[in-house]
């Protein structure tokens, strides 16, 4: 699955940087960006952790392939 952070909802409160470092960063912005655009596995459980748990619901879970097929975990 792909990863996608709105950089306008994001508010940077590092939820999704504790649950999944390898995936997400807090920049010196303080908004989160996606190290690893697509993720499979165990760091695909972080990120469904992660956008559950997002407070402004900034992060989207899209399924390679088809791009207008966009899931929220």
């Amino acid at each position: 699955m792909r990863v996608m952070v709105d950089q306008v909802k994001c508010t940077g409160h590092g939820i999704c940087e504790e649950l999944a470092p390898d995936v997400f960063e807090i920049d010196d912005d303080g908004i989160a960006q996606v190290m690893i655009a697509e993720v499979h596995g165990a760091s695909l459980e972080d990120v469904k952790a992660a956008c559950v748990r997002c407070p402004t619901q900034a992060i989207t879970l899209l399924e390679i392939g088809s791009p207008s097929s966009a899931e929220k975990a």
